[in-house]
């Protein structure tokens, strides 16, 4: 297959024979100073099997979403060799971030202290750009850009408070506490949104029974093992 892109946590290939585009989940993970986190913008080691776990993770997930009637770009996945088939789409470079309560970053960027709860939930958009920070944009920023058309932006961020929804009511049914999480969409040749990417604890923040918060390593062992039930 043809390398499209390489990215922290996986990689976009090509089956140049069939056109069909596939998602292959690598072992790394994003953290700094051998402390991993999946807020950070930098790999920051690798665990062997985590590629396969994350796949298995993103494959019950994504089709969750289908059931509840949210379009995404799954089409298949073969766990054991690490590959996600998926739609061929636009992925514009953002992530929408919505949060439950303050965390992390918007914490840090804010000077606002942790576990505030958002009522209703908080939601913003960013540029992925590790040179300039993964600035916030607005819809106004995107369309000058040429990286969304109009009613995209809007569209994108009802998607993802329905995506919040599901996954909210589902990890609450495995005791954890869902406090944020971003998700990439793309959009086909009619401008149609779908959820792409991933759905793993790649993405979020939760917190567990116990009142603490896990790495996306451990939280991706535990949450497999309870699947798995």
């Amino acid at each position: 297959m043809k390398k499209l892109y390489e990215g922290k946590t996986k990689n976009v290939l090509l089956d140049e024979e069939t056109g069909i585009v596939h998602l292959f989940f690598k072992d790394s993970a994003t953290g700094e100073n051998g402390v991993f986190d999946p807020g950070s913008n930098t790999v920051g080691g690798s665990v062997e099997g985590k590629g396969k776990i994350g796949l298995a993770i993103s494959k019950y997930f994504f089709e969750l979403m289908e059931k509840n009637g949210i379009p995404t770009h799954f089409i298949d996945a073969n766990v054991e060799e690490g590959l996600m088939k998926v739609r061929n789409l636009t992925v514009p470079p953002l992530e929408f971030v919505l949060r439950y309560y303050t965390a992390g970053s918007f914490c840090r960027r804010f000077d606002i202290e942790e576990g505030i709860e958002f009522d209703p939930c908080y939601k913003e958009v960013t540029l992925k750009s590790d040179a300039q920070g993964d600035p916030l944009v607005t819809e106004r920023i995107c369309l000058m850009k040429g990286i969304l058309k109009e009613g995209q932006y809007d569209e994108a961020l009802d998607v993802v408070e329905k995506v919040g929804a599901v996954l909210r009511k589902e990890l609450a049914s495995l005791n954890l506490q869902l406090i944020d999480f971003k998700i990439e969409v793309g959009y086909d040749e009619n401008g149609k949104i779908y959820v792409a990417d991933e759905i793993t604890p790649d993405i979020w923040r939760v917190k567990d029974e116990n009142g603490n918060i896990p790495n996306q390593i451990d939280c991706s062992k535990m949450l497999l093992e309870k699947l798995s039930k």
